[in-house]
């Protein structure tokens, strides 16, 4: 593998040579082609050594044969081996001078190198050897510096001269570099300018370095004392340093317009070499420091190639050009005025080259050929042409050659015309010196690519395929695809000059074998190389933008989709750098990045990188990683006032959410000191705020942050700010006026807090009168306190009240009179004209007239209408216990509803007005009665005496007649298999029947009967029920019934009263037949034939001497007439039976008992219910289970109460709220020893939720079961309903005509 990486880099020399329609020879790939010398590898023109380590002077050079090598030194052979200190390399003319026995200096000279073979000769460039010198600075004594302050200053620095210059820069004894400004700089050649000096450039040290980077040594300048003095301080001083002191600016230094310091006048000028660096400086003096700026005269500076040093007075260019040539301006300004320095650029020219320098030329006798030597400089170079070292017009001559300046050209070369010709380019400012040799071979084709070589390229991508070859004359390159039936030509395809096949978007089409040829007159040679495109890689999934909070984990997604043959590589960058392979919390997986654990740290850019042999995709996603904020810091108050102060502070780190607000808080030391209240917040764009305070408060402020993640911590708190004590601002707010007894006044109000009091010594200035015109106030001064009783007033008498804070600074503002009463007393008097109005048979309105408000003497509530049942006509029952029923009306009505009546029944009636403090006396008691309703539903019904075509129904009377009951009506239809209902029939009986007999039926069918009571208002509800009719073989033919439908002649049913059924008794016929067994190895097999009409049939068995309470095992066997019983005990007999069930899974039909006797298997089986480890472990079990029942007992005994939630939840009406009979209380139930009112109920004035005189609930319009209405009687409150758990008795009582969704579910209570 490594042969050939090294075989296609010779290659690409190869192509390069065709492009140019030369050729040259690749000796490491081609055995025995003759080559003149080439120079490989040389020392540099201007050749600097360290003097303490050995001379080495490189020369190499490769050709075929291999050359040999010679010297010159200062233009004179160089005879090696008269020198013993010079040694030369072995295959190379690479000179080692060996410097221990001789000095470096003797062999500073110019040096070339020769290279020849029997084809040619090339020769180096001139290598000027000079040995790197760093000589010491000269020793001087350098007098102490004293200078005033404001003028310029300059240190020289004055380095000796070095090869190559040493680097100058300023330090002090500590070996710190000076620091450097727009007022203090160094220049270009080391000197250290001042602007202007200050007193604190004064010091000993100015000291100045020069490092040569040759011999890595560092060399230092005498330490430059300076001191700036003031005036005044250079006059006291100046005996002192008059005999050995330089003393500058006598004259006080002004301000003063800039001047330059260098350069000097008002324009220079600069010569550069094109290629370089230019380097410009202005150093300007002034006071204040100038500021130095930079212009091209004639055009634009250069911005990519143009910066600026040492604080703007550098200007830098790097890579010269023509174009930098021309006027470059600097301008010192400061305050008082501007100068400006023109400074004239020309830029010269080294000799280059145009288009590269000469090259081979490998020709085939016969052929043509050019050797250029294109080069350029300022001033224009003078070119020379030798031939294998010497001068061309000196050597022999050859017709095919011919010179014409830059040119040579090669006219029909023969065999021997190989030389190699040196061009030589030069001018004031240098030279160039370049070989380029002509081989004249005859060589036929060779290709050079390896065979069989596999191309790789991305689709839609380019695609290069390469032919490189040999051959003299250059052979001519022609492509072939898989079969060669013809040469490939124009697109897409493009042919370049060195033979390699381009193809410009690949596709997956161009995957094949592809063959290249190449041809010359000396013969032919192919190659064959196969490509393959692949599928590019894409991204599916990018990574996105997340923001975490640090602690908590993220994802990052990249999904790619790759060509199968390929293999994905995954990495992962984070800020361009790979990530940490130390750090567990990154997980790489196959396509994703999972971070654990943010951190602060791991917020930046991160980027997937998915590459492959062939191509590379990559994706990058931001990761910003959020934390609540740091609290803020340096809290301080200032405008410092009575009553406010400014506070600020100085926000926390957002950590990348921004802070949205400060919440400032404070704590009162004097008042509640520990407690820290909120004052106010501010947005979280601000950093003050101006609180006001209130009066006699210690406040210590401290303030929170919050973003989008949490709030921060508090800050430190502040320092403590003390409010002066002033009176009173507000007065105690929720001043009421109110009587506990009939004979005293309450009046309350709501205190002062600490920072309402606004000083020491708070009190209560309590003020009252009697609301009549000329009343006195009266005065009572409270403190520590919440209310104040005044004793001996009239009964319910009008007061105004006035509550004032008061402390030892002063009173608070005048406060607002409210009105309030003394202590009620019972109503004296009760409601008149009290009457009633029946409007149906549930439902009656109540009148009255109002109560005068002096007989009331309180506060009106409303009024209660009591009301009870007396009897129901024509009922039995006793009816003369009825409790009574409660009825509220809040606030000031003069009627009511008393809604829930039971009809056709004697109500009594009395209304009672009450007050905060009770009620009084009742009205005389009124009656009404209620007229009739529907009954209710029949007790019962039940079917009796089926025969094949009759049955007889008997029923008991409704248990709520709600009237006198008229008659019952009877309705009854078929049912068949699927349930559907056929014709209807319908008979009315009379009021005193509680049972028919109805004939004429169709045998073996399923009815269904409806039932109901009728009174003078209409029908009630239906009961219903159903039964079947059985099949009787004897009276089939007898009777003439259709086997097929079940008809008898008859069309119509008869009724018949149970006092005359037919004497006539048939015989039961059951629908099964042929009931046999057989008990084989998996069970007992039972087999029958069944011809009845139901679909619900079962297998039923027992043990056959079971006992009276054990149950029958069952299996259902629908659509089948056999079943396999399995699991029976061996050695027993069972009983087996077939039972046939109808709707309602009532039985109706059964089979004939058959015996199936188990034969006992004999068994090794020990019985495991008689070992002693299984029933120790069976009472482990059970002891278990008891331990948990008891557990449970008393987590569920435990509080005592029961939610009913579900039953609420349930009821039809979402305000409906369950009621109990015995209590009236509401929405649960509890333990007898609990009977506090529940959530949602109301109790009496009195506290009492007692109603054992209540029979009915009424809170259907009331207030006594949670409900009011308004004046009209309409419902504005909550209602319930009955107890669900009210007796049998009770239970079906109704106070208004059911629903028919309450008739259907009194029907399905009895079916």
């Amino acid at each position: 593998m490594m042969e050939w990486r090294r075989m296609d880099a010779a290659l690409l020399v190869l192509l390069l040579g065709h492009l140019a329609t030369a050729l040259e020879v690749p000796l490491d790939l081609l055995e025995g082609l003759p080559q003149p010398p080439t120079i490989t590898h040389q020392s540099p023109k201007d050749y600097i050594i360290d003097p303490r380590e050995n001379i080495i002077i490189h020369c190499d050079a490769k050709g075929k044969p291999h050359p040999s090598f010679s010297w010159t030194r200062n233009g004179t052979h160089f005879d090696i081996d008269e020198d013993p200190n010079v040694t030369m390399r072995p295959h190379s003319g690479t000179l080692v001078v060996d410097i221990s026995r001789a000095k470096a200096e003797h062999y500073e000279c110019v040096y070339q190198c020769t290279a020849r073979n029997k084809h040619g000769t090339a020769v180096s460039n001139n290598i000027v050897v000079q040995q790197s010198r760093s000589p010491l600075w000269s020793k001087e004594k350098i007098k102490p510096i004293v200078v005033q302050e404001g003028v310029s200053l300059v240190l020289p620095c004055r380095p000796p001269a070095g090869l190559p210059p040493p680097i100058i820069f300023w330090m002090d004894n500590y070996f710190q570099r000076l620091p450097q400004s727009s007022r203090v700089s160094q220049s270009l050649n080391g000197d250290l300018y001042f602007s202007n000096v200050l007193r604190e450039d004064s010091r000993n040290d100015y000291i100045c370095y020069a490092r040569f980077p040759y011999t890595q040594t560092i060399q230092q300048k005498q330490p430059i004392t300076v001191k700036v003095l003031n005036m005044d301080a250079i006059n006291d001083t100046m005996a002192a340093f008059y005999n050995d002191t330089d003393l500058f600016s006598e004259e006080p230094a002004d301000e003063r317009r800039p001047s330059f310091l260098i350069p000097s006048g008002p324009s220079s000028s600069k010569t550069v070499l094109r290629g370089q660096v230019l380097e410009m400086e202005c150093i300007a003096e002034g006071l204040p420091t100038p500021e130095v700026s930079w212009t091209k005269v004639s055009g634009d500076l250069p911005a990519k190639r143009t910066s600026f040093l040492h604080y703007q007075r550098t200007l830098r260019i790097v890579n010269v050009s023509e174009s930098d040539a021309g006027d470059y301006r600097c301008t010192a300004r400061n305050q008082l005025g501007s100068v400006h320095h023109t400074i004239h650029v020309m830029v010269k020219a080294a000799p280059y080259w145009i288009s590269g320098t000469p090259r081979n030329l490998v020709l085939a006798p016969g052929e043509n050929g050019v050797l250029t030597c294109r080069a350029n400089g300022i001033p224009k170079p003078s070119i020379t042409w030798t031939m294998n070292g010497e001068s061309i017009e000196n050597s022999p001559k050859d017709v095919s050659r011919k010179v014409e300046d830059d040119t040579i050209i090669f006219t029909d070369v023969q065999t021997g015309s190989s030389a190699v010709y040196q061009c030589n380019v030069s001018n004031d400012y240098g030279y160039l010196l370049s070989n380029a040799f002509v081989n004249v071979l005859s060589e036929p084709p060779r290709v050079l690519t390896s065979a069989n070589k596999v191309y790789q390229v991305i689709k839609n991508h380019r695609a290069l395929i390469d032919c490189a070859s040999f051959g003299s004359p250059i052979p001519k390159i022609q492509w072939y695809k898989d079969s060669r039936s013809s040469i490939l030509e124009g697109d897409p395809y493009i042919f370049h000059d060195n033979g390699t096949l381009e193809i410009p978007i690949a596709q997956a089409q161009n995957s094949a074998k592809y063959t290249c040829v190449a041809r010359n007159k000396f013969g032919i040679s192919e190659n064959q190389i196969y490509l393959e495109v692949k599928e590019p890689t894409r991204i599916l999934t990018l990574p996105e933008y997340k923001v975490v909070q640090s602690g908590t984990s993220v994802v990052f997604d990249c999904k790619v989709k790759h060509d199968p043959s390929l293999i994905p590589n995954m990495i992962w960058y984070k800020d361009e750098g790979e990530l940490p392979e130390d750090d567990k919390r990154f997980i790489i997986e196959s396509d994703s990045l999972t971070i654990t654990d943010v951190t602060e740290n791991d917020a930046g850019e991160y980027r997937c990188l998915r590459n492959t042999t062939l191509d590379s995709v990559s994706a990058t996603a931001k990761l910003t990683v959020v934390e609540r904020p740091d609290p803020p810091t340096d809290l301080e108050l200032t405008d410092q006032e009575k009553r406010s102060v400014r506070l600020t502070w100085t926000p926390g780190d957002e950590h990348n959410s921004p802070i949205q607000r400060f919440l400032i808080q404070y704590e009162d030391s004097l008042h509640h000191r520990g407690h820290w209240h909120n004052l106010t917040e501010v947005p979280g764009t601000k950093t003050t705020a101006h609180l006001k305070l209130s009066p006699y408060v210690h406040y210590t402020f401290r303030v929170l942050a919050i973003n989008d993640v949490n709030w921060s911590r508090p800050s430190a708190p502040s320092k403590v700010f003390r409010t002066e004590a002033a009176a009173p601002d507000d007065n105690p707010t929720g001043v009421h006026g109110f009587g506990t007894e009939h004979n005293n006044l309450v009046i309350s109000w709501k205190p002062l807090t600490g920072h309402q009091s606004n000083g020491p010594g708070l009190r209560y200035k309590v003020m009252w009168r009697q609301n009549v015109e000329g009343a006195e106030w009266m005065t009572e001064t409270v403190a520590n306190s919440t209310k104040f009783v005044v004793s001996g007033t009239p009964t319910f008498f009008p007061y105004e009240l006035k509550v004032q804070a008061v402390n030892d600074h002063g009173e608070g503002p005048e406060p607002a009179g409210i009105l309030g009463y003394s202590g009620e007393d019972l109503p004296v008097a009760f409601p008149e004209n009290v009457q009633a109005i029946v409007l149906n048979s549930t439902l009656a309105k109540v009148h009255w007239n109002p109560v005068p408000s002096k007989l009331i003497r309180g506060h009106l509530k409303g009024f209660k209408v009591y009301y009870w049942r007396e009897h129901e006509h024509d009922h039995h029952k006793n009816n003369n216990n009825h409790p009574k029923q409660i009825l509220t009306f809040s606030g000031n009505h003069t009627h009511g509803m008393l809604p829930g009546l039971h009809p056709y029944s004697r109500y009594l009636f009395n209304v009672r007005v009450y007050n905060g403090k009770g009620e009084g006396p009742h009205s005389p008691t009124q009656e009404f009665e209620t007229p009739e309703g529907v009954p209710g539903p029949p007790t019962s019904l039940t079917v009796t005496d089926t025969d094949i075509d009759s049955l007889t129904l008997e029923w008991s009377p409704p248990h709520v007649h709600n009237g006198r009951i008229t008659s019952y009506t009877l309705k009854y239809q078929p049912v068949n298999n699927s349930n559907e209902l056929g014709p209807a029939e319908e008979l009315d009986l009379p009021a005193n029947k509680t049972s028919v007999t109805l004939s004429n039926l169709k045998y073996n069918t399923r009815y269904k009967f409806y039932l109901n009571a009728k009174t003078g208002r209409g029908a009630g509800p239906a009961i219903s029920q159903e039964a079947a009719t059985i099949v009787d073989e004897a009276l089939i033919s007898q009777l003439g019934v259709d086997v097929d439908t079940g008809k008898t002649p008859t069309s119509h049913p008869i009724a018949w009263p149970s006092s005359h059924r037919p004497p006539h008794k048939v015989r039961h016929v059951s629908p099964f037949g042929n009931v046999s067994s057989s008990v084989g190895e998996d069970g007992a097999l039972i087999s029958w034939e069944y011809w009845g009409p139901e679909k619900n049939v079962y297998v039923e068995y027992i043990l056959k001497n079971s006992e009276g309470e054990e149950e029958w095992q069952k299996e259902l066997v629908n659509g089948s007439q056999n079943i396999m019983l399995k699991g029976l005990k061996g050695g027993s007999s069972y009983r087996v039976r077939l039972v046939a069930k109808g709707h309602h899974d009532q039985p109706l039909h059964l089979s004939e008992e058959v015996l199936v006797t188990v034969p006992a298997v004999v068994s090794r089986q020990v019985d495991i219910a008689t070992q002693g480890w299984f029933i120790g472990l069976m009472c482990a079990i059970a002891l278990l289970i008891l331990i948990l029942l008891i557990i449970c007992f008393i987590q569920r005994n435990k509080g005592g109460k029961y939610p009913v939630k579900e039953k609420e939840d349930a009821h039809t009406d979402p305000e409906f709220q369950p009621m109990k009979d015995d209590d009236c209380t509401f929405g649960e139930y509890s333990d007898n020893e609990d009977h506090k009112p529940l959530k949602g109920s109301r109790t009496p004035s009195n506290g009492t939720v007692k109603r054992d005189d209540s029979d009915d609930s009424l809170v259907d319009y009331g207030e006594g079961g949670d409900g009011q209405f308004n004046e009209d009687g309409s419902f504005i409150g909550q209602y319930s309903g009955k107890s669900a758990s009210r007796d049998t008795a009770e239970g079906h009582e109704s106070s208004e005509a059911p629903s028919p969704i309450n008739a259907m579910n009194s029907l399905n209570s009895f079916v």
